[in-house]
């Protein structure tokens, strides 16, 4: 089940969230609020567990048609993280560092889940994406992404330039105080 919660950026050890959601029209007016895009779509197509990037993109051509007619994301690419992907450590950290896009991040969550955690005016806001979940979070937006130590998702990506995923890492240490996704 999809989640917000939102905290003070500054708030103390540990944590405690101003406000949990699982309600997705109160999780989309809240992200939109802020800029965020949050929609919930049907992810109608169940994958076999050796499903290439391909064979993901080619289930979900209505998605992706949709998402591009919008004239902004003509590169689209998916991503399948499971518990034996041989990076999975190394990734889970990397995307654990605070960071910003120069283009927009945006994701179609098909399985599993993740999290967002969305750093923008002295707030952090921890959206949980699960299969079904399509987050847009603009470009220049200060934010870090949980896999789990056992990641278990498939999104399509969808950019704004052929280059794909480039993070600029701002240095600041803050994602280090706030939860991680449970495994």
């Amino acid at each position: 089940m999809s989640q917000l919660q939102i905290f003070d950026a500054a708030a103390g050890d540990p944590p405690q969230p101003s406000l949990v959601s699982h309600d997705a029209p109160q999780i989309a007016a809240e992200l939109a609020r802020r800029g965020i895009g949050f929609e919930q779509w049907p992810a109608r197509v169940a994958l076999a567990a050796e499903a290439d990037p391909a064979t993901v993109l080619a289930a979900y051509t209505e998605e992706i048609a949709t998402v591009q007619s919008r004239g902004r994301y003509p590169t689209v690419d998916a991503i399948r993280m499971t518990p034996d992907h041989p990076d999975r450590r190394e990734l889970r950290q990397k995307f654990l560092a605070e960071h910003t896009h120069g283009e927009d991040e945006v994701r179609f969550f098909v399985e599993g889940r993740g999290l967002f955690c969305l750093h923008i005016d002295g707030e952090v806001l921890q959206v949980l994406c699960e299969a079904g979940d399509w987050i847009s979070v603009p470009a220049g937006t200060r934010h870090w992404f949980d896999m789990g130590g056992a990641p278990q998702f498939t999104a399509i990506r969808f950019f704004d330039h052929p280059e794909g995923w480039v993070a600029r890492f701002t240095g600041d240490p803050i994602a280090g105080r706030f939860p991680l996704l449970p495994d």
